[in-house]
């Protein structure tokens, strides 16, 4: 009797990739072509792309693609309410014509801060409107006439006329089960952040063993500098505001740290915005947003590289004394990235 070969996983005979999400904070998207056509020297892979309250995020896509023909370009995320389906699908599949084969279309949620709050549109139902969008839009970009109702959505009827030649991935923001298991059932994969290393096989379970092809990307929140106070001042505002964004909320009860940011979220409730950022504690901004040493933050961001991790995806924001050069701008990166020994 032969025993069955166990689900195979990529990640387990193949190292994770580096992504950076650009633009980096500070630097407008116009100055950044020195730093792309650097990053595959410094081992990167990936240029990420995040939308919320600042820049767009096709348009720092469509620049890499420009500067670099073999970094892979995703989207970490784009909100599913701000867009139609049909503008998204074009916009994917235009930027895919950049670059061939090395496009990922990361979609989501969002939260309401970012869809109702300055954009008007109401958040309705996430998780179908995020479903929907994912129907779409894969079907769309494999060159498919679309149409019909859908829950959150009606289509008379569309048909992109130059779908892709090489595929797109279409990846979901997830934080939680549903959208985790969706993600891989119906598309190429997920997109989470903003948890701990322990928090990893959590999210490893859920999703369970993997084809080759799928792809689970972490992103990694990461400000390296020595000077813990600067650290501290330049992230703690930024993680009580999402941390107290309901499906981050929902997110961290889940993953069993509800007792650890209750009081943040308390004071948080109760309209004091600032009571809130002084009592989330030391533990969470140090283990959320990573900081110390290029080097030191290195050594923290492998510990998120689990088997079943295809990609790291990191945000790095920058002390103000990096800006200094474009060389000590560069070196911190490669002290930082995977190509740093």
């Amino acid at each position: 009797m032969t025993t069955p070969h166990p689900p195979h996983h990529p990640a387990e005979t193949e190292p994770p990739k580096w992504g950076i999400t650009l633009p980096l904070p500070g630097l407008t998207i116009d100055r950044h072509r020195f730093l792309v056509e650097r990053l595959p020297d410094l081992g990167y892979t990936d240029v990420w792309s995040a939308e919320g309250g600042g820049t767009d995020a096709f348009t720092p896509l469509a620049a890499t693609a420009a500067w670099s023909p073999s970094l892979r370009i995703g989207t970490g995320i784009v909100p599913v309410h701000t867009r139609g389906p049909a503008v998204l699908a074009q916009t994917a599949a235009t930027l895919a014509q950049l670059a061939p084969g090395r496009l990922l279309l990361g979609i989501g949620a969002s939260v309401p801060a970012h869809v109702t709050d300055i954009n008007g549109i109401p958040f309705d139902e996430p998780f179908k409107r995020t479903r929907d969008v994912l129907r779409f839009v894969t079907r769309a970009l494999r060159g498919e006439y679309v149409t019909g109702g859908f829950d959150t959505f009606d289509i008379t009827g569309y048909r992109l006329p130059h779908p892709p030649a090489d595929p797109v991935k279409v990846i979901l923001g997830a934080l939680r089960p549903n959208m985790l298991r969706l993600g891989f059932t119906e598309g190429d994969g997920a997109i989470t952040n903003l948890l701990f290393p322990h928090d990893v096989p959590k999210i490893l379970e859920t999703v369970g063993p993997q084809p080759p092809g799928k792809e689970l990307v972490v992103k990694v929140f990461v400000c390296p500098t020595e000077d813990t106070d600067y650290a501290h001042r330049a992230t703690r505002p930024f993680l009580a505001w999402i941390l107290n964004r309901e499906p981050y909320r929902k997110f961290h009860e889940w993953l069993g740290h509800g007792e650890l940011l209750a009081e943040t979220h308390r004071l948080w409730a109760e309209g004091d915005p600032e009571g809130a950022q002084k009592a989330l504690p030391d533990e969470v901004v140090d283990g959320l947003f990573v900081s110390g040493s290029p080097e030191e933050c290195r050594e923290r961001i492998l510990a998120y590289h689990r088997p079943g991790v295809t990609t790291v995806q990191l945000y790095v924001s920058l002390p103000p004394e990096v800006f200094v050069s474009r060389a000590k701008l560069l070196d911190t990166l490669a002290r930082l990235g995977p190509a740093a020994r």
